[in-house]
């Protein structure tokens, strides 16, 4: 059985990530890019779907782990009853190759180590060829299927049945280093790298990187790693942002809440765009800028709200019926059919971002404007089509407050881009739609009688995603409106501390079973309360979800206050992203509201 996700910690290259448990066993990574099929799976199933294990012979042996300062170098402590040793994982952030290197450090005594590999291509579909191709003195285990191959050096595995099998032992000051590299199977096997170069190299890019993070405010160190997070799930050549580094992780446990997040969703990837440019980062900035685009290069009405970390449209979902998923939840979805859903707030989180990069300073270019001012229009055709909103309801569409607001928000933003900036547009057009857009939230959005903003029209239900039209400026925060919804939010939708997305009793996303409170929502009402006064409410919620993280700083989707553990696929982009806002309002940092006149 898979180890519960929050024991789980990633390795990254910024182009894909392996998920190591506390016990040191590798049981997820795709191959080369976060969407690639993967060569362990062991998370959605067992261990015969594909893992590779690193740990102490003992079973007495006691890990202790934590990330390398700012970097995503996991040093694992184990002490055991014969000595200490420790385990140095990594993945060079390295566009020549696809590499994965597990170094193991004598401390004291000697400890003996057992390591196990099962390799399966495809998403476990497919056993690999396998032989043996090294040297005298340098062992290495070759393993090709189709279009991939794996070279694994660094200790003489042996066939046992299904799995390659090893053990050695270091003692103090002796060291043993494990790679494996990914290459294409029609090219020639790559050569042996210097194991001590290349962490000295990953250790550095990450502390240089993180050493230009500009933030002044509390919870430091939160976010410091969310930010490292976000940068994980951006694509190193691309641009692209992924949601989160895998798929099928379920939102119900044992149930059918199980979707791939492993694509790039404008709305998230636009999210975490203004949050890497309000802590100082420009450079991803224009590489996402230029990617997006690439991706939504053509006809405007033909935009997907998700792509593939290239640009790629096709994302058809399917089910891979030879996993049996996370704990037993079935089914494990490849692809994602939310791809082909309509949502109405895609654009104006899009155009939010494009602003704050003017901003900051990054100059408009030729097609990027004319991106913008393409995007626009295609909203005005689709001003009164109902859609599935900002959780991908599999429902009838509505007209969801949320969306209805950020097509506002949309229109506000085009205008201030002319009136502002001095770009090219009919900015009165824009204009008159907002209020339009405005006027008709203010009819159909609030519930006078009960004093709340509603999910969508028609309904009396509320929805955190309400939380938002203060953060983008639709209303104040401290709006008798917006303070009456945060009043209904805490009654309906506050379980055990934290807050739930919507009642998914009432039907409306179309699927059966619970789910858990999305953390996403919790930090949005951390901002809420900080940006009404509520600063004492705002530290202590603030606190109780940080808390919730795993050892090494990790937040997946959601959380299960009963099981008192963490739920759906992870790190999720969404949340260490909403984590940075809602400690930018602790700090007084307010960065994407406009005022509503």
């Amino acid at each position: 059985m898979s180890a519960p996700i929050e024991d789980y910690a990633i390795l990254s290259n910024c182009r894909t990530a392996a998920l190591v448990s506390r016990h040191g066993s590798i049981d997820w990574l795709s191959l080369p890019r976060y969407d690639s099929p993967s060569i362990f799976a062991a998370l959605l199933g067992e261990k015969h779907h594909g893992h590779w294990s690193l740990r102490p012979a003992s079973l007495d042996a006691i890990p202790n782990r934590s990330y390398d300062g700012d970097t995503f170098v996991l040093v694992t402590r184990w002490e055991t009853p014969t000595g200490v040793a420790e385990v140095h994982e990594f993945m060079p952030v390295d566009g020549g190759r696809v590499e994965l290197v597990r170094r193991v450090v004598g401390i004291s005594g000697e400890v003996e180590f057992r390591s196990a590999l099962r390799l399966r291509f495809d998403y476990a579909r497919t056993i690999p060829w396998l032989q043996q191709a090294g040297g005298e003195g340098a062992p290495a285990l070759l393993a090709v299927a189709g279009p991939d191959a794996v070279l694994v050096r660094g200790a003489a595995y042996t066939a046992d049945d299904h799995v390659h099998r090893t053990r050695f032992t270091v003692a103090a000051g002796q060291q043993r280093g494990l790679t494996l590299t990914w290459f294409p199977s029609h090219e020639d096997t790559p050569h042996m790298v210097d194991v001590d170069e290349m962490l000295a190299q990953t250790r550095e890019w990450w502390q240089d990187w993180a050493a230009r993070i500009d933030h002044d405010g509390p919870f430091q160190a939160e976010v410091v790693r969310s930010l490292l997070v976000l940068r994980a799930l951006t694509h190193e050549d691309t641009g692209g942002v992924v949601a989160a580094a895998t798929t099928s992780l379920p939102e119900d446990f044992g149930g059918v809440r199980n979707w791939d997040y492993r694509y790039v969703w404008l709305r998230d990837a636009a999210l975490t765009i203004e949050a890497l440019i309000s802590h100082g980062f420009l450079r991803v900035t224009e590489r996402w800028r230029q990617w997006l685009l690439r991706a939504l290069a053509g006809d405007p009405g033909q935009m997907q709200i998700m792509y593939g970390l290239s640009g790629e449209r096709d994302l058809v979902e399917r089910e891979m019926t030879n996993l049996p998923g996370y704990q037993g939840a079935a089914p494990v979805r490849i692809g994602n059919a939310a791809s082909d859903q309509y949502q109405g707030d895609v654009i104006g989180e899009v155009m939010m971002a494009l602003e704050a990069a003017r901003a900051a300073g990054i100059a408009e270019s030729r097609f990027s404007w004319r991106l913008q001012v393409a995007l626009l229009e295609q909203m005005e055709r689709s001003l009164d089509r109902p859609d599935n909103g900002i959780w991908e309801i599999r429902g009838e569409p509505q007209k969801f407050t949320q969306s209805r607001a950020m097509i506002w928000a949309a229109f506000d933003r085009g205008a201030r881009a002319v009136r502002e900036f001095g770009l090219d547009g009919p900015a009165e057009r824009w204009e008159r739609l907002r209020d339009d857009v405005g006027a008709e939230i203010d009819a159909h959005g609030y519930d006078a009688e009960r004093g709340h903003f509603v999910q969508y029209y028609g309904s009396t239900e509320v929805d955190a995603s309400l939380l938002l039209l203060a953060q983008v400026g639709y209303c104040a925060h401290d709006d008798p409106r917006m303070l009456g919804t945060v009043a209904e939010l805490e009654r309906v939708l506050m379980h055990d501390g934290l807050l739930m997305r919507y009642r998914n009793t009432s039907g409306v996303d179309g699927l059966p079973g619970p789910e858990h409170p999305f953390l996403a929502c919790s930090f949005w009402l951390v901002e809420q309360y900080a940006g009404s006064g509520r600063i004492e409410d705002a530290t202590a919620l603030m606190e109780r979800v940080c808390a919730l993280a795993n050892d090494v700083g990790l937040l997946s989707e959601e959380y299960d206050t009963e099981g008192a553990r963490q739920a759906g696929n992870t790190p999720q982009a969404f949340s260490h992203l909403a984590l940075v806002r809602a400690a930018d309002a602790l700090a007084g940092h307010t960065g994407r509201a406009a005022r509503r006149s």
